[in-house]
């Protein structure tokens, strides 16, 4: 019988995990408490907002519904574009997307103006946010640390919605309605230099090739399936409010 060879027997050793993969994590949980932070802290200043900016009632729940639609109807352009372009390099431009977007709603002199600044910080979002579950799934590897990772990251996302009630009363009667939009900077700025130092760039190699027609027909399904909810939200909260007048 023949001796197994040395290199037979040679043990396999298990690729060093990233020491950084922590920071990038409170890198990215931040950044999905942003996002939905946003989502639920407005509904708080909806009537200064109205006031300041001369909102009919109908227009006002669009300050809200523009943040939705632009987010869940891009939601699979934002995943699609980092598995092509880099997962680092499109993490960064959401990123940057939200916060300049945050600051032009803080900024905004109109209703109109106040609606496109919050477009755009959908947008933002729904860059980040598929850009961050697949950093996540690339930084951690399968099993039960990336499960806790997800974890995480999804119980800071709850979070921030509960957040942004408890938040936006202090903001809007302290300092004003503008603050729960600047109060994105500095955690903007933040995200961005620990990417930059922290996240490695990564691309999926067996990404397939752009077939652009079905991926304009799916986000743009997708973007009308989002408008028709809002619709159909809209309908159930006038129908609710006649019911009780």
């Amino acid at each position: 019988m023949m001796e197994p060879s040395a290199t037979s027997i040679r043990p396999t050793h298990a690729p060093a995990l990233d020491p950084r993969r922590w920071w990038v994590l409170a890198l990215l949980c931040g950044a999905f408490f942003m996002v939905i932070l946003d989502a639920s802290i407005v509904f708080v200043a909806l009537p200064s907002i109205g006031a300041d900016l001369g909102f009919s009632e109908q227009g006002l729940q669009w300050v809200v519904s523009a943040y939705a639609l632009t987010f869940g109807g891009l939601l699979l352009l934002g995943g699609r574009a980092a598995d092509l372009l880099g997962r680092r390099r499109v993490f960064m431009a959401g990123v940057a997307v939200f916060a300049t977007a945050s600051l032009l709603c803080a900024l905004a002199w109109s209703p109109a103006a106040l609606l496109a600044a919050r477009a755009l910080q959908g947008i933002g979002a729904a860059v980040m946010t598929p850009t961050a579950l697949s950093i996540i799934s690339t930084t951690f590897p399968e099993g039960p640390e990336r499960n806790k990772a997800l974890g995480i990251w999804g119980m800071l996302g709850g979070l921030g919605a509960t957040a942004g009630w408890l938040i936006g009363g202090p903001l809007v009667d302290g300092p004003g309605w503008e603050w729960i939009f600047l109060i994105n900077l500095p955690l903007g700025l933040a995200c961005l230099w620990i990417v930059r130092v922290h996240v490695a760039e990564s691309l999926d190699p067996r990404a397939p090739r752009v077939d652009g027609l079905g991926l304009a027909t799916l986000t743009g399904g997708l973007f009308l399936l989002v408008f028709a909810l809002l619709l159909w939200r809209e309908a159930v909260r006038r129908m609710e409010k006649r019911l009780i007048d």
